[in-house]
Formats: structure tokens, C-alpha cells, sequence
């Protein structure tokens, strides 16, 4: 035998280096042109979203405090006109007879016994410091007879509101019942911290509270000089009685220094004013709207984000989500950004921060210039945040609004696809290198002979065959190739006949999308539905019929009535979720979405009645039907790992499995969503109700519906 010629390839860069030198540097430069347009295009689409929601909150919570402010100058014109103006001439006339009769010792004794001993404790721990008692006693004799009959008499304020005649006989207290309830029924509902009433020389003739301003002068008593004064005087000067003047937010004494806002509008009729109507704004209120009441999370606000107000003076005019949440951490925050120790305790003393907590940010400076905008700046907390501000629209205010969210929340989006777009870069890289070479290995060596064979294989052509012309490695790997050819026949055969089986058994266990995408490789697919009906149903009496049967007869009585319902979700457009012995799952509008899902399922399980009531006509049985049915929000996928089911969980499927618990007897019971969807098409009847909730919390009693056996759709 002739020996092979030695190789005598000259020594250089092979082809296999070439060929996997070529296929990395193109995938290489791919993945780095794919990626860096990717990254440009996801983190500018990701930081706008971000910055569209800042401005969504911003204009949510603009319309909510301006159109608080427009509904109470309404309402505060509206009622001027009304028993405002018959009150305060009844009211002056009474206050102007008790500021003639002298006062007694006593009375003068039990409103100075009432300042000492209850309201300057009360200040002087709300607001720290000592104040001077002597300074806010009445100056008038008519405040002094009205708070000793009044004010002093009782310390509780709910007391004082309640009370309509001291029983001093005086013509005062005769004009205070005659039109007290009507005021407190308006503190009561609107939720105001008091109503004033003030004649045309600035007495407070009335207060809903009676607190210590009864009586006094906004102009010369002891809480003069302040925005109560101002509000009266703007009042005064107006030259319509359909005005209304605000104040800025201050500390008002009589309120035991609390913040306080006043809304005043002239009283009066014919365009001649004879006093002016006051309202003190509670602070619950606006703050209520800028934080929600709380639900910063579900407005869009994240784990950080807030939304506050700021006045001219820098100073906050809402609550800070901050010290509500932990008022620690906040106050250690507000102080290592330059807020003074003794104001942050003072925040967290009395569990606020309007008028205490300077802002100090580009975005109030930039609101205070009129100008609205977005951007990222520092906040008061020193924490950097992505901000959306603007000035409100409020008449005789200058308040601003900022609207901000931590950037380490704002941008984690970005940073999440930063991340993974590495990742995938990077893994990407990989497999192209482990790919290239791969390819480069198999490519280069000379199996020109197995090409036909190949592709006839390729084609389709399961029966094609390769010489065998040699005994070296290439032989046997036309050996292997003609082997794996009919072993290829004989598995495809089977495996055609296996496929068909195995869809036909996976589409009875699994809608078809799902799946689908079970075939595909996913091993975790779940999915949120809204606007799905879920019905649940029973077959009540079948272990009765079904006790002295044997195992198949048993399941040949399950699968007749399986088969029936079956075959009316098909006909009815109701998926069929899964079935238990007695029980049947199904859904409707949740792999086909349906406006009529509610409507769909109820005719489903009425026809399901009409397949039970068959059923019990031709065997002599008296099977029932009781079924549930809710609408709402669910989640359907694949359960387990080994062996995989198809299942359906939430609110409405949990819902609708209790719903039927309402009555031992059989029927349709509906959740209140369905009854409100259908009860112009149905006839329901109440049922009672049932604990609904997940994870062993319940959120309450849910009513419960029954359709009533004559109901036409």
C-alpha cells in the first residue's frame, strides 16, 4: 500500500482562525451597534415615562387643590346671602346690649381661671414657650359675659358646638339658638375648623366653637394684626358681595397656634354689606389632597415620591409624606440639609411641618417665578429627585406645588435595562463565540460527500442513503448518517402519531394559546385578565346518586354531565378552566376578551341547569345546580414543574367559590359587580352576604344576589 504524501500546508493563519476571527469581529461589531441603539432609544423612552408621571401627579393634584378652593368660595358666597345676612344684625344688636351690662366678678373669675388653668397650657405646649395671659384676656365687656357663658363653661370644644343656649337670658343667647344649627351642621359636614361672623366694626358676634376669639375685635382685641384681620378688611373693601378673600396660611392664637387659612366674604343685601362671614379652612383637608390620604403609591408616587405645597416665605403649606412615614429618619434627613434642630423637633412634636419646614430648591424658586417646568434637582431632605412644579391658580394666594420622586426610584427602570442590556450583550457574546466555533470546526472539514445526503434529509427525504466508501472516521460517519436516516423514519412515524396525541390531550388540559406557548419552551407563564367572569358551580346531590355505583359507573355518570357542560361553554363562548368531581371551573372573556362576559356566563349556567334537570328526567335523579359567579381581575397559567396544570386564581375566582356558601339551597348566586351589570336584564333577589378577602384577611362582607328562577335575559 502507497503512504499518504506528508502534509506539506504552509504555515500561516488557517482557515478554521479565518473563518472564526470573521464570524466574532461581525458578531462583535452587531452586538455593540444593536446595544448602544438599544440603550439610547430604552433609557430616553424610560426617563420621559418617568418624567410624564411626575407631570400626570403635578396636574392630578393642581385640578384637586384648585377645585377644593373654587368649591369653597362658592360656597361661602352662597351662604353670605342666606342666614349669614339675616344673623349678624340680630347678632350685633344682642352683642352690642351685653357690652353695656357690667360684668361680674364671677364671670371675670371663670374665664380667667379658664385661660390660666386649660387654653395657655393648651398654647404654650402646642407652640413651646410662655405666654402672657394678660395679653389675651377680652377687652370688652360683651366678650367677657359671652366667653364666661360660653367658653369657660366647658373646656370640651365638641360640648361648646353642640350647646345652642347657655341659659343666661340673654337676647344673645336667644339669637345663637335661633341660628346656631344651622352653622354647626355646616362645621360638621364641610369639616370646618370654626365659623366666624363679624359685624361691620370687626366683633365676632358669632363663633361655631366659642372659643377664645368670641367676643373680641379682629381690629383692637387681643388677636388683632393678623390674617383673621386681614381677611375681614379685604372683605370689607370689596365692592360686591360676591367675593371672597383668602388668607395665607398662619398661626392663629385662638387655635392654640395651629395653622390656620380664613376665607371671608361680605354678608350683606342691596350692595349694602352689614358684616362678613369667615371661614377657618382645616389643614386636613388640603392636606388630605396632596398626599392622598396616604395612597402615594397608588397615585404614581412610588416608595419616595410626594407632593407638597410651598408659599412665598419658602416654608411648606402641606404635610410631608416623610415625617408621616418615619418621623426619625426624616428629621435626621431635614437636619444634615441645614433645617435648624430645634424646628425639626418641633415637626416631629406636633406631627406637621406647614409653617415650620423651609424649601430651599430650584423647583419653588423657579414656581415662585411663575414658571412651571421639570427636572432634577435637590429637595429640602437633601435627597436628589426627579421634580415637576408649577405655580396653582388660586386668587390670593401664592402658593406653589411640587410634585418629586427620588431619582434612585425614578430611574431604577433605566437602570434595570442598563443592567440587562449588558447581561444580554454579554451573553449574547458568548454564545456567538461558542457558536462561531463551533461552526468554524464543522464547516472547514471536507464532508462535501454528505452534502447531498444532508439536504435530501433536509428536504424531507427520510429515505435517503450515503455511500459508504471508505473505513476511515468519515465511513463510519456515513455509516452513522444512514443508520440515523431510518432511525429518523421510524421516530418520525411515531412521533407524528405521538404529536397528534400529545395536542389533542394538551389542548383538553389548556387553552390553546397557553398551550402554545408551553410547546414553545416557557416554563413560567402566568397572566393577568380584567373585566373576566369566573363561575363556579356544584352539582349538589350527585355523592347521594352516585354512592352504591361502582368506580365506572360513577365516572360514566360525572362525564354525561361533563360532556353536557362542555358542550354549552363551547356553544356560549365560556372557557372551561378545569373540573372536580362534583365542581366546574370555567371563565368567560379570559383567553377571548367579551364585553358580555357577565351576560354570557349567566345564560352558561342556566343552560347548565337545563343539562341537570335532563339529566335527573332520564335517570329518576334529583341533582341540583349551585353556581357562583363574580367579575373582576384574575390570573391564569401553568402550575408546578413536574407535573403541570392549567389553573386560574384571584379575588374573583376565590370570590365566586364562596359566593355559593351564602345559601345552603341551590340557585345562581351573583357578587354585586355582576348583579350591577345585569340587573336591568335579570331579576335578582338579596341572598345575604359573604366574607370576601385573600390569604385569610377579610376585607369585609360582600352582598350576595340570587337570580331568580323566572328571570329572562
Amino acid at each position: 500500500m502507497t503512504e499518504a504524501p506528508p502534509d506539506r500546508r504552509r504555515a500561516g493563519i488557517s482557515i478554521l482562525s479565518k473563518l472564526l476571527a470573521m464570524l466574532l469581529g461581525v458578531s462583535l461589531l452587531s452586538a455593540l451597534v444593536a446595544g448602544i441603539v438599544g440603550y439610547r432609544n430604552g433609557t430616553d423612552s424610560l426617563r420621559a415615562a418617568a418624567i410624564e408621571r411626575m407631570i400626570e401627579v403635578r396636574e392630578s393634584r393642581a385640578r384637586e387643590i384648585e377645585a377644593y378652593m373654587d368649591s369653597l368660595r362658592h360656597t361661602i358666597i352662597l351662604d353670605s346671602r342666606g342666614i349669614a345676612a339675616q344673623a349678624i344684625p340680630e347678632l350685633h344688636d344682642a352683642f352690642r346690649e351685653l357690652d353695656e351690662e357690667p360684668v361680674p366678678a364671677s364671670e371675670q373669675a371663670a374665664v380667667r381661671d379658664y385661660y390660666e388653668q386649660t387654653f395657655v397650657p393648651e398654647l404654650e405646649g402646642r407652640q413651646g414657650g410662655e405666654a402672657d395671659v394678660g395679653a389675651l384676656l377680652p377687652t370688652s365687656d360683651a366678650a367677657w359675659h359671652l366667653q364666661a357663658s360660653y367658653t369657660a363653661a366647658d373646656p370640651d370644644w365638641d360640648v361648646r358646638l353642640a350647646t345652642n343656649d347657655a341659659g343666661d337670658g340673654s337676647a344673645w343667647s336667644a339669637a345663637n339658638a335661633k341660628y346656631h344649627d344651622f352653622f354647626r351642621e355646616t362645621v360638621e359636614q364641610k369639616g370646618y375648623e370654626d365659623i366666624l361672623l363679624l359685624d361691620d366694626e370687626g366683633n365676632v358676634v358669632y363663633s361655631a366653637y366659642k372659643g377664645v376669639d368670641l367676643g373680641t375685635n379682629v381690629l383692637t382685641g387681643p388677636h388683632s394684626g393678623g390674617a383673621l384681620q386681614d381677611v375681614f378688611e379685604q372683605a370689607e373693601r370689596a365692592t360686591s358681595v360676591d367675593t371672597m378673600a383668602i388668607s395665607d396660611l398662619e398661626r392663629y392664637t385662638p387655635s392654640e397656634g395651629r395653622p390656620t387659612l380664613f376665607a371671608a366674604s361680605p354678608v350683606g343685601s342691596g350692595g349694602q354689606a352689614s358684616g362678613v362671614l369667615v371661614y377657618q379652612v382645616p389643614m386636613d383637608e388640603i392636606d388630605g389632597i396632596m398626599t392622598s390620604g396616604g395612597a402615594w403609591e397608588k397615585t404614581g408616587l412610588g416608595r419616595t415620591g410626594e407632593t407638597y405645597l410651598v408659599g412665598p416665605d419658602h416654608l411648606m403649606r402641606s404635610v410631608s409624606r416623610g415625617l408621616l412615614e418615619d418621623p426619625e429618619e426624616y428629621r435626621d434627613q431635614v437636619v444634615a440639609n441645614g433645617t435648624p434642630r430645634e424646628t425639626a423637633d418641633r415637626q416631629v412634636a406636633v406631627t406637621g411641618s406647614v409653617l415650620l419646614q423651609p424649601v430651599e430648591s430650584f423647583a419653588v424658586d423657579e414656581s415662585l417665578r411663575g414658571r412651571s417646568g421639570t427636572g432634577v434637582s435637590t429637595d429640602y431632605r437633601g435627597h436628589e429627585t426627579l421634580g415637576a412644579w408649577m405655580p396653582l391658580d388660586i386668587p390670593g394666594l401664592q402658593w406653589v406645588l411640587v410634585a418629586e420622586l427620588d431619582t434612585s426610584e425614578a430611574f431604577e427602570p433605566v437602570r434595570d435595562f442598563t443592567r440587562n442590556l449588558l447581561i444580554s450583550v454579554a451573553v449574547l457574546v458568548l454564545l456567538v463565540s461558542l457558536a462561531s466555533l463551533l461552526l468554524a470546526q464543522v464547516f472547514v472539514r471536507p464532508v462535501r460527500h454528505l452534502v447531498s445526503g444532508v439536504r435530501e434529509v433536509a428536504a424531507g427525504n427520510l429515505d435517503a442513503r450515503v455511500a459508504a466508501t471508505s473505513r476511515d472516521e468519515f465511513g463510519e460517519l456515513a455509516g452513522a448518517f444512514n443508520e440515523m436516516a431510518r432511525s429518523l423514519r421510524t421516530k418520525a412515524d411515531l412521533l407524528d402519531e405521538q404529536q397528534g396525541e400529545y395536542e389533542r390531550l394538551l389542548h383538553t388540559l389548556m387553552p390553546e394559546a397557553v398551550a402554545r406557548r408551553y410547546q414553545d419552551g416557557e416554563e413560567t407563564i402566568a397572566e393577568s385578565h380584567s373585566d373576566v367572569t369566573v363561575v363556579y358551580a356544584e352539582i349538589v346531590g350527585l355523592d347521594d346518586l352516585t354512592r352504591d355505583m361502582s368506580s365506572d359507573e360513577e365516572l360514566e355518570t360525572v362525564n354525561l354531565l361533563v360532556r353536557g357542560f362542555d358542550e354549552a361553554a363551547e356553544r356560549l363562548g365560556v372557557e372551561k378552566v378545569r373540573t372536580l368531581r362534583s365542581g366546574y371551573l370555567a371563565s368567560c372573556g379570559l383567553v377571548v376578551p367579551r364585553v358580555d362576559s357577565a351576560r354570557r356566563s349567566v345564560e352558561f349556567v342556566r343552560e347548565m341547569q337545563r343539562v341537570v334537570a335532563a339529566f335527573d328526567a332520564q335517570h329518576d335523579a334529583a341533582l341540583r345546580l349551585r353556581a357562583g359567579l363574580d367579575t373582576g381581575t384574575v390570573t391564569s397559567g401553568l402550575v408546578g414543574r413536574q407535573n403541570v396544570v392549567y389553573d386560574l386564581w384571584g379575588d374573583a375566582v376565590n370570590l365566586a367559590f364562596s359566593l355559593p356558601r351564602a345559601n345552603d339551597r341551590p340557585g345562581v348566586f351573583v357578587s354585586a359587580a355582576v348583579h350591577d351589570r345585569l340587573r336591568d336584564q335579570y331579576s335578582f333577589r338579596e341572598a345575604g352576604t359573604v366574607e370576601s378577602g385573600t390569604g385569610g384577611s377579610s376585607t369585609g362582607p360582600e352582598p350576595v344576589w340570587e337570580l331568580e328562577e323566572d328571570s329572562r335575559g
